[in-house]
């Protein structure tokens, strides 16, 4: 939890001018400036102050079971939802609001549990019959990292067919033309075909679904690069996937990104740590699990109207690929 102490550190005031301000106190003197200050740099710490964390006891939100289409040993091996979820934790803890995981198995949930708490954050895809079976059993249900295709049910998620746009755009900038994906079917993978396709460019050996671990990777790459005329550039689902690949190319004695580079998504911290550095799409993960979290607070509080929020992706070009216009990251 941070404290105000650290807010004041951080802007150079006492702890009580924090307090008074985050607590709209009318009776004390500060500039303008100063009060924006102190603001700011209790959102970017994620600060809740006690109006608000008062505001979720009052509205009735007390305990969130977060549901997670994932198993716990499938989770931790991607650090994108790992973030996601401390994303909804780290608000919930400064909401003082109780969380309980509740990890995919091959039953339902308990449905008791569910029905005990004040509301369900749903983590990732979930198919129709899970869908009906999660509003069936809980009071209120927000979706994260999912857009449900339904006018009731709120969701927040990133466009991941836009991302994926834009990237396909700046590879091809960049001068790349055989362009490869490797991964699950997703919006992502709709996208590539359809740009590519429209491009003149897909070709079918160059696109490959497997599971989205290091080790697929490792795998689709080694797949890929056993083409008469392998690609110049792959992109991977994810950058646990990204890694597999950069082992692959670097056995089969290639360069990245001289010989041919890769790109990916998600931008996990050790992206920037691998040799070299990835190119890879920024998607807001722990942004994700925060606004998933302030939608259930408006839900449990009144709202009814449906929100579905898109939160913006991120291009960060770094050494795994060439630039746009043919330059290299310095």
């Amino acid at each position: 939890m941070v404290t105000l102490k650290e807010i004041a550190a951080a802007v150079g005031v006492s702890s009580a001018t924090v307090s008074r301000v985050l607590n709209y106190d009318p009776t004390l003197s500060i500039s303008t400036r100063k009060r924006h200050a102190i603001i700011e740099a209790a959102e970017a710490l994620n600060y809740a102050t006690p109006r608000n964390r008062n505001r979720a006891n009052q509205q009735g939100l007390t305990k969130l079971a977060l549901v997670h289409f994932l198993r716990p040993e499938q989770e931790l091996v991607d650090p994108y939802y790992v973030g996601l979820r401390l994303g909804i934790e780290s608000r919930c803890a400064a909401l003082k609001v109780e969380t309980v995981k509740v990890y995919h198995t091959d039953a339902r949930p308990d449905a008791a549990m569910l029905q005990s708490a004040s509301g369900v954050i749903a983590i990732g895809r979930q198919d129709e019959d899970e869908i009906d079976w999660l509003r069936r059993h809980t009071r209120h249900l927000v979706f994260a990292d999912f857009a449900p295709a339904d006018d009731q049910l709120d969701g927040v998620h990133a466009d991941l067919w836009l991302a994926m746009e834009k990237l396909l755009v700046q590879l091809a900038a960049a001068g790349y033309r055989r362009i490869a994906y490797i991964g699950w079917g997703d919006r992502r993978a709709q996208s590539y075909v359809q740009w590519m396709t429209q491009a003149g460019w897909f070709d079918d050996r160059m696109f490959r679904s497997g599971d989205n671990t290091e080790q697929g990777g490792y795998r689709l790459t080694t797949e890929i690069l056993e083409q008469k005329r392998p690609p110049e550039v792959i992109i991977t689902f994810n950058d646990s996937m990204a890694i597999g690949a950069y082992r692959a190319i670097h056995e089969k004695g290639l360069s990245i990104p001289d010989d041919i580079g890769v790109a990916s998504f998600n931008d996990v911290s050790v992206a920037q740590f691998l040799n070299p550095p990835l190119t890879t799409v920024h998607l807001p993960a722990e942004e994700i699990g925060e606004t998933a979290v302030e939608l259930m607070l408006e839900r449990v509080g009144g709202r009814e109207l449906a929100k579905q929020i898109t939160l913006a992706s991120r291009l960060v070009w770094r050494a795994s690929t060439r630039l746009p216009g043919g330059g290299m990251p310095g």
